[in-house]
């Protein structure tokens, strides 16, 4: 299957995800991560406008307007979706009982620091679930593209925007790489095919450890 370095991205993302979690996925790129995992895959999806059971994202011409994610888009039930109201919802974020968050993100540190919800001087609709689903998943993972629509890197030593939420990333998944936040700073993983070591330092505003020999490729 060839795919192009987003979809790469998501792919790779997608293998994070372990039999019997419970996940969140985050609006934009991390709710198109279930259009990655195998069909009938044992997973529970949860989106925190209500709905616990999601399958990939709807096919056009297919989708049904009562049936979306926190995001908007439309998606799919499985076997055992589940519906409930935001109290609910956050009841189960609130409770600790998600194994895994896949966000999005603007910029994240070199300590792990979050920052999702803002850019000043733009709109935004509000922090959302975010700064919950930051703090209380078990486990935060970042999917993002690796510098923005200008060049500008979004993996940075400190946030200069404003925080979600500090310390909670664990793991950077970006179109070029996949790093760790470790206690000793940011691991590089792996790297995205086609892409050097070179073009990942260049573009990442961190500090970067590199690994010993050779280097995963995904």
């Amino acid at each position: 299957m060839s795919l192009n370095a987003k979809n790469r991205m998501l792919h790779r993302a997608a293998k994070e995800i372990a039999p019997g979690m419970i996940v969140n996925l985050g609006i934009g790129l991390p709710t198109r991560v279930a259009n990655f995992l195998p069909k009938d895959f044992p997973v529970c999806l949860h989106s925190e406008n209500g709905i616990a059971g999601i399958g990939p994202v709807a096919e056009d011409g297919a989708e049904d307007r009562n049936l979306i994610d926190a995001g908007g888009a439309y998606v799919t039930p499985v076997n055992g979706t589940s519906y409930f109201d935001s109290a609910v919802s956050f009841a189960i974020v609130r409770s600790g009982r998600l194994d895994l968050t896949m966000l999005g993100a603007f910029q994240v540190s070199a300590v792990g620091d979050l920052a999702n919800w803002m850019i000043p001087g733009f709109f935004t609709p509000g922090a959302g679930g975010a700064i919950e689903l930051a703090q209380k998943a078990h486990e935060v993972a970042v999917i993002t593209t690796h510098t923005d629509k200008k060049g500008r890197p979004k993996i940075v030593q400190e946030c200069s925007l404003p925080l979600t939420a500090k310390r909670c990333v664990s793991r950077i998944f970006t179109d070029l790489a996949v790093i760790d936040v470790t206690k000793e700073g940011l691991q590089l993983i792996e790297i995205a095919e086609g892409v050097t070591v070179e073009d990942i330092v260049k573009a990442t505003d961190a500090d970067l450890n590199l690994p010993v020999g050779e280097i995963p490729v995904f």
